[in-house]
């Protein structure tokens, strides 16, 4: 049976259920009259049924593999990822001082389980991507969010969460990753991380990380864990891939 958007059902749910009017009345969400809202659903809905659902097949038969270090993705997966960024959807509720629509989180969470729906082992790229296009909203430094944020926002670059180790899953306090500061700013990784949703894809520019890792002088813990930024490239002085950084995929998880 082939997946269909329940935009009709979502649409009920902000008219009728959560008080979404309340949002929009806000000077902030001004802009996101009934008829924007409308439209914008709909279009998602078509992106999910239309471009997204079919993948579910591809991704089964043509499943993704490791070749020299670098993870081949399944057949059709870039061009419906582009469909995605140029579509602005990655950025739907992100800032629009960095190219983001600044829309009411209310109507992108329902979006984004739309098109989980559809084909969430694509979804869940674009999904971790805004993570870290919030985390970095919140926490990072002036400097990285003029650099990453554009990047990220348009899916020119991508971002994962690395979390879990071989020793550490749900026990997050027992990560053994290490960060040595270099004396610059900067930071020298170590460790190993596993299951890192795309954690590497051939089409990506670049592959930016969110990596828990400890400081020499860490507490034991939870509380002595720190976030770093650790990209597959380096940016240049033009804030372009540049150098490749010492992190490498060894294998991909057979599922």
């Amino acid at each position: 049976m082939p997946y269909t958007s329940p935009v009709s059902d979502i649409r009920f749910i902000l008219d009728h259920v959560v008080p979404f009017e309340q949002v929009t009345g806000t000077e902030r969400y001004s802009e996101a009259t009934a008829d924007m809202v409308s439209a914008i659903l709909t279009e998602a809905g078509r992106l999910s049924d239309e471009v997204l659902a079919p993948l579910n097949r591809v991704g089964d038969e043509n499943p993704a593999r490791l070749e020299n270090g670098v993870v081949r993705t399944s057949p059709g997966f870039d061009e419906a990822f582009r469909a995605i960024a140029e579509g602005g959807w990655i950025g739907l509720t992100a800032d629009p001082e960095y190219g983001g629509m600044g829309l009411p989180v209310a109507l992108g969470t329902p979006i984004t389980d739309m098109m989980s729906g559809a084909c969430l082992a694509l979804q869940l790229n674009p999904l971790l991507t805004q993570g870290q296009i919030e985390a970095l909203e919140a926490h990072g430094s002036d400097a990285l969010k003029q650099l990453y944020l554009p990047k990220l926002i348009s899916g020119e670059w991508s971002g994962t969460m690395n979390l879990t180790e071989p020793q550490a899953g749900s026990d997050v306090g027992a990560l053994r990753t290490k960060a040595e500061p270099n004396g610059d700013g900067t930071y020298a990784i170590s460790g190993q991380k596993i299951f890192i949703t795309w954690g590497d894809a051939d089409f990506m520019a670049n592959v930016c990380h969110l990596v828990l890792a400890r400081l020499p002088d860490a507490a034991p813990g939870t509380k002595g864990i720190s976030l770093f930024l650790v990209p597959k490239f380096l940016p240049d002085d033009d804030g372009n891939p540049g150098e490749r950084n010492d992190l490498r995929v060894v294998s991909l998880e057979h599922k």
